[in-house]
């Protein structure tokens, strides 16, 4: 975290900023930390007033964070504010299933106790993760935040890029970085088209109360319609996301609560006792949606605004914040190397070390999807079976569940819980 220790001397006669990130949530705000930690003065633009950015209600999101992203989290100084509320994910269960019938007996689970880095990921209320955020964002003098306020227009030339807000002000900066989201503007702007399409599924995501403990274990069930996990949050609470077609769907949304829960008791099952509601309901629809390019010139794309996965392996929010850790240290690599970090060859390092595993998470959650997401009695013994046969293969499972912490591949320096 920004501690107020020296930075960097800057030249901040030419310009207004050092870097401009269009979009305040947990991508951005975190980008943010990480870089003014490095040095850097940010300026973060977000469309959402500042009431609403600081809710402390309940609202039933949460977020499964990979291992890494603990870490990173960690290094930044932001874990300390909210492990107390963190429920670590000890095990995994996966497995087919249909509604109102047992699941299938061939189930592939991950033990934490594999691997001897410790939990393989936590589960995290958005309010409190986000409150840690916006705590941090306060208290950082490098950082300057806009709230209410969205980036409207932008011009790169060779020395800058001057953007545009929505109050009419103008800012230059060495860099501007979107994080506004898989149809951000910010990449509509500079051009860069996406490659992708809708799945025709939508996911239905609440949190419940149950009778019985959870004891840390997460439950991925793939019903015919889409997956449905059950993700462990603090207590007796376990926060769903529940896949189905669009229509089926939005029938299920249109429903009371009582009505709501009639649907989801079948496929939920009793195991883990009586259940009920607890915060809202939202519902999303479910789409692969990849940018062309992750950079342009004086611009890069992160998080959504780079790619949109499907929610089955829950890597979503985890692939961003490895966008985050990438793109910081090679800002922050290059700042100490003298190189103006707005010029082509330094962003072009950064889709460099992103472009592989953005592309393979990419058609991993869309194969898995399509494989799972069907009731072909042929594939499902075939799936079943394959379950089945990668439990028996120790190496194999542990090599999966360090895939699910995070913890293959080049990782920067934050996702290795080090500082930059």
């Amino acid at each position: 975290m920004d501690n107020g220790a020296p930075g960097f001397i800057y030249d901040a006669m030419t310009k207004d900023t050092d870097i401009l990130i269009a979009g305040g949530g947990l991508n951005g705000t975190t980008l943010a930390l990480a870089l003014a930690s490095a040095g850097f003065r940010v300026t973060l633009v977000d469309p959402t007033p500042e009431e609403a950015r600081s809710s402390d209600t309940f609202d039933g999101r949460g977020y499964a964070l990979a291992l890494s992203s603990k870490r990173l989290l960690s290094a930044l100084g932001i874990w300390k504010a909210v492990a107390d509320n963190a429920q670590p994910i000890l095990d995994i269960r996966i497995s087919d299933a249909r509604a109102g019938e047992t699941p299938s007996p061939f189930v592939l689970e991950f033990d934490h106790a594999e691997i001897e880095e410790g939990p393989m990921g936590f589960m995290i209320e958005d309010r409190f993760l986000r409150r840690a955020l916006l705590s941090a964002l306060a208290a950082s003098y490098r950082i300057t935040a806009l709230s209410g306020l969205c980036v409207t227009d932008h011009t790169a030339s060779d020395a800058d890029v001057t953007v545009t807000l929505s109050d009419g002000r103008t800012l230059t900066a060495s860099l501007l970085i979107g994080c506004d989201g898989k149809k951000s503007p910010t990449a509509i702007r500079a051009g860069i088209t996406r490659t992708g399409w809708r799945y025709g599924q939508t996911s239905l995501v609440c949190a419940i109360e149950h009778e019985k403990p959870h004891e840390g274990t997460a439950y991925q069930y793939f019903m015919p319609p889409g997956p449905l996990a059950i993700l462990p949050l603090p207590g007796n609470r376990s926060s769903i996301v529940w896949t189905e077609t669009d229509e089926t769907a939005a029938q299920i949304s249109a429903l009371d609560e009582a009505a709501y829960l009639d649907v989801l008791r079948p496929r939920f099952g009793a195991f883990l006792g009586a259940i009920s509601l607890a915060g809202a309901r939202f519902s999303y629809p479910l789409e692969l949606s990849l940018a062309d390019r992750l950079t342009a010139p004086r611009l890069a794309l992160v998080g959504d605004a780079a790619h949109a996965l499907h929610p089955v392996a829950g890597q979503g929010l985890n692939a961003g914040l490895r966008d985050v850790a990438a793109l910081a240290e090679v800002l922050t690599e290059a700042r100490r190397r003298g190189e103006d970090v707005g010029r082509a060859d330094v962003l072009s390092r950064y889709p460099a070390w992103r472009r592989l595993d953005i592309s393979t998470l990419a058609v991993a959650t869309d194969a898995i999807n399509r494989l799972f997401s069907n009731d072909n009695p042929i594939l499902r013994l075939g799936r079943d079976l394959g379950l089945g046969m990668v439990g028996q293969f120790p190496g194999l499972r542990r090599g999966l569940i360090r895939e699910a912490a995070g913890l293959t591949g080049e990782l920067p320096r934050l996702s290795r819980g080090l500082p930059l």
